[in-house]
């Protein structure tokens, strides 16, 4: 009986030593081969795991003779890998996908709603932070979806910051932008401006863009789709990078950043600062601006999640604006009429600024294994504007600003006391403020009901106070300048009473200078503000639940949202205060005003309800076909600046809550070498409005369609191909047919918010403009060796109208093609091969075309009209920038 055990010891110590051991291997990009440091190697079911070094290899112990390694890397789809003991792996290869960004996720996991592939059943194109890094040069941050289905971006020549991106057609105030799950679109009217978020360059780890309805819990404006931007959280591991980036056009910008790692108490920190310069494409668009991004992390457990984040851009930059072709043809495709000089130095009429920090304190509570919790807490300051012109403007004999005859011209002005209309002609440039400050909360609990059904439910509370006024930023010369105002009755259908000046007056005395950073700390007394003063509160309180059933073979939702919106308007100029009405106001002319008038600077206040519904399916029979179908219905309430009535506390009559029903169906089909996915959708919009705006005779002008119906339909295709390694393909095709329904009211106001028409119009069967309704590309990059790769995009854009609101008959400008190409030399650096440095090239549009990206009219031909490419030459718009160039060199350890 011994001996039997000392032979059972035996076998079972044998047994132990061979299950005991050592994996090894090497992970490998599948397109290039290339090395993949940092990729996580776990043996499913345990929690022992490594992490490959700088060439890709790994090794890990082992304790058992049979299992799986989970390997798994950042926008790569991950694999599982079957053992039988120790040893060598070989060489594995991942596949990247884009639409795999949910690793990058370190916080806010519930309220981040990213989808993964044909599981969540919505179209999806993603764009992982190499690719980021990579292509996206001096561009907004837009450019990195432009090889994406349906996405059109136009307005480069506008300026740093000016690029308007579209989405099935739709605008970007009927897009849903989010950081972090978090809404970021304008809270008045749903607007995006790029040029406050140009740090979102440097701070995303992924941009994904849901199509359609989107897979966002929130009651949000996901028409056209939802546009997530994932930014880095606090980093795990220790290390840091530099780089400098070259470009035309003398732009220059440098950034570094540090992350301290997570220390054994559960700390850490991650820093970046950035700074960039350039003098723009265009004459007359120079730019300058900042980045800065601090996260601190800790988590006290396995339980518990922190993350403090904040990042801001302040920025400037001058502006271009829409002109006539015939402009351009006759000063050059850089010309720009909106600076000049002054005794031989620069000015500008103008310039763009704004400072707008975000902040956000993340917590994740991982309850028990079945139920979480994550709640975001969240801010942001708006500080900045934009300048422009006010009073008697002289040009140039080529259409410039003659700063030099308008100093002249004000030196002329008795006591150098300027009057806005008045009897001297003078001349100011004024800026137009925003500024604002936006709070919200949102909570989403997440309870896994069984192994395969999961129910979320959470809250969405926002409020924003803004502020809109216009000051002096430059009297050139003059030493005020008044503004007579005229008063509005609020007991009078809003109706004005007296003329202008009878009873009230501004005069200013003091400039502002427009920077960034100078709108975040100056003070702006009430009795300098100039033109219109006006605030607003608007609060938002939502409910969100979704109910989700996920199997290997099927996956179904079902979301629900209600929300409801409080709006006030505070009108600090167009009406009598009390002290007004006493006489006691600065303000004040000293005539009495008519008997009856009560203090007016306090609109009614309005509250909408709203509602949205949306479900899904999909169905996966194995791993190279999926199929789903989803559809939704919004019932969603107007933007702020379409409630009140022509700039003033007067509610408009004419907006109700807006109808959008969506219906959208798509195939994928998945292999080694092959994937494609094929998306059908139709999206039907009711009782919406549509703004567009334009330029005549240096007077900008705004055209709001009211009660307008929009359809929406097409076809979309992507695809990639990997035919060998460090070999790939990739391609999309876009269709759409976009047409106006129905008839509107149309109204037509100035820059000064002055109605100028208002009328009925039929609309059905107008094509809807400012974007693409065909467009394909196709892509190819290719790994030469370890060090060195090229690769290249080209695009096609036809069915492209003019941007001009609803009209009956719209104007198709030509089609054009675009070709980028970009070459990467990465060398490793240091005795363990854990730094590196990497220098990438870009040139886009190679072949330098010549194309228009955006008209603002539909003017048509007619008899003896000049015309180019087909077009009558009086329309207005833009030219797209011709060739350019940018060269960055990394350094990252």
């Amino acid at each position: 009986m011994k001996k039997m055990y000392m032979a059972l010891a035996a076998f079972l110590m044998t047994a132990i030593a061979f299950s005991q051991g050592t994996i090894t291997g090497t992970i490998v990009d599948g397109e290039t081969s290339t090395p993949l440091p940092g990729a996580s190697i776990v043996v499913r079911g345990t929690t022992t795991g490594a992490t490959t070094d700088f060439d890709g290899n790994f090794s890990v112990n082992i304790s058992q003779s049979s299992g799986t390694l989970v390997i798994s890397y950042i926008g790569y789809v991950s694999t599982n890998l079957k053992f039988t003991g120790p040893g060598s792996v070989g060489t594995i290869s991942l596949q990247p996908d884009a639409e795999q960004l949910g690793e990058v996720v370190v916080v806010g996991t519930g309220i981040i709603d990213l989808a993964s592939d044909r599981r969540t059943p919505i179209a999806v194109s993603s764009v992982p932070i190499k690719i980021i890094q990579e292509k996206i040069g001096t561009q907004d941050v837009t450019m990195t979806l432009v090889n994406t289905p349906s996405v059109y971006v136009s307005g480069q020549a506008g300026g740093f910051g000016e690029t308007n991106m579209r989405v099935r057609g739709f605008d970007q105030d009927n897009t849903a932008y989010l950081l972090n799950g978090q809404p970021i679109n304008g809270m008045e009217d749903g607007l995006m401006y790029w040029s406050n978020w140009s740090g979102l360059n440097d701070v995303a780890s992924g941009v994904q863009i849901q199509r359609g309805l989107g897979s966002s819990k929130l009651a949000i404006s996901s028409v056209g789709g939802t546009v997530n931007f994932v930014t880095k959280a606090t980093d795990m591991n220790q290390g840091g990078f530099a780089y400098s980036t070259i470009a035309n056009d003398n732009y220059i910008k440098t950034a570094a950043g540090y992350n301290t790692g997570i220390s054994e108490k559960g700390w850490g920190l991650s820093v970046m600062l950035s700074h960039w310069q350039g003098d723009g494409y265009n004459e007359g668009n120079f730019g300058e601006g900042q980045t800065y991004f601090i996260s601190a992390g800790y988590r006290p457990n396995d339980q518990h999640n922190f993350n403090f984040l904040i990042t801001g851009a302040p920025q400037f930059h001058d502006q271009n604006f829409t002109k006539s072709i015939s402009s351009y043809l006759e000063n050059g495709l850089r010309y720009n009429n909106n600076w000049g000089t002054y005794n031989g130095q620069y000015k500008t009429e103008r310039r763009n600024f704004y400072h707008k920090p975000v902040a956000n304190l993340n917590w994740d509570w991982n309850i028990n294994e079945s139920t979480n919790l994550s709640t975001v807490l969240y801010a942001s300051w708006g500080n900045g504007g934009g300048t422009g012109n006010l009073g008697n403007r002289i040009r140039t004999d080529e259409g410039r600003i003659d700063y030099d005859a308008i100093y002249a011209q004000n030196a002329e002005v008795t006591d150098g006391a300027g009057v806005n209309f008045g009897s001297e002609p003078a001349y100011i440039t004024r800026a137009s403020m925003n500024l604002h400050s936006w709070y919200g909360l949102i909570s989403n609990f997440e309870k896994k009901l069984s192994e395969n059904l999961t129910w979320n439910l959470g809250f969405d509370l926002r409020t924003y106070y803004g502020k809109h006024f216009r000051v002096v930023a430059d009297f050139h010369g003059l030493n005020s300048f008044t503004d007579n105002i005229r008063l509005r009755d609020q007991n009078n259908n809003h109706e004005p009473y007296g003329t202008f000046g009878t009873y009230k007056f501004v005069t200013a005395t003091e400039s502002f200078r427009p920077s960034g950073w100078a709108a975040a700390f100056n003070s702006y007394p009430e009795d300098q503000k100039i033109a219109y003063s006006n605030d607003e509160r608007i609060s938002y309180g939502g409910l969100f639940t979704q109910m989700e059933y996920s199997t290997d073979q099927v996956s179904a939702f079902f979301q629900g949202s209600v929300s409801n919106q409080y709006h006030q308007r505070f009108d600090f100029y167009q009406y009598a205060d009390q002290a007004l009405i006493d006489g006691t106001s600065s303000q004040s002319t000293g005539v009495a005003l008519p008997a009856g008038i009560t203090p007016g600077t306090d609109s009614e206040k309005v509250n909408n309800f709203g509602y949205n519904a949306k479900a899904g399916f999909s169905y996966k029979p194995n791993e190279a076909h999926a199929f789903y179908f989803n559809t939704g219905y919004y019932n969603r309430q107007p933007y702020h600046d379409n409630i009140y009535l022509n700039f003033t506390n007067q509610i408009n009559p004419l907006t109700e809550n807006e109808k959008i029903f969506g219906l959208e169906a798509g195939y994928g089909f998945n292999s080694s070498i092959f994937s494609a996915n094929v998306n059908l959708y139709r999206t039907s919009w009711k009782d919406r409005v549509v703004t567009s705006s334009d330029v005549v005779d240096d007077v900008v002008t705004f055209e709001s369609n009211f009660g307008t119906e929009q359809l929406h339909t097409g076809v979309e295709l992507d695809f990639k191909l990997r035919p060998a390694p460090g070999l790939s393909f990739n391609g999309f095709a876009s269709l759409g047919d976009w047409v106006y329904k129905g008839e509107a009211v149309t109204q037509i106001t100035d820059e000064d918010r002055n109605v100028l028409s208002i009328e009925t119009n039929d609309f059905d069967g107008g094509k809807v403009g400012g974007a693409a309704q065909l467009s394909g590309g196709l892509g190819a990059a290719y790994r030469i060796n370890n060090k060195f790769s090229v690769d290249s995009d080209w695009r096609y854009y036809d069915k492209l109208y003019a941007d001009v609101g609803a009209v009956k008959d719209n104007l198709e400008l030509p089609s054009y093609g675009l070709l980028d190409a970009g070459v990467t030399f990465r060398v490793p650096l240091g005795a363990n091969k854990m730094k590196s440095l990497k220098i990438r090239a870009n040139m886009n549009n190679v072949l330098d075309k010549e194309y228009i990206s955006r008209l603002t009219t539909a003017n048509f031909v007619e008899a003896g009209d000049e015309t180019y490419e087909g077009l009558a030459v009086s329309n207005q718009g833009y030219f797209g920038w011709g060739r350019t160039w940018n060269v960055t060199l990394r350094y990252e350890f």
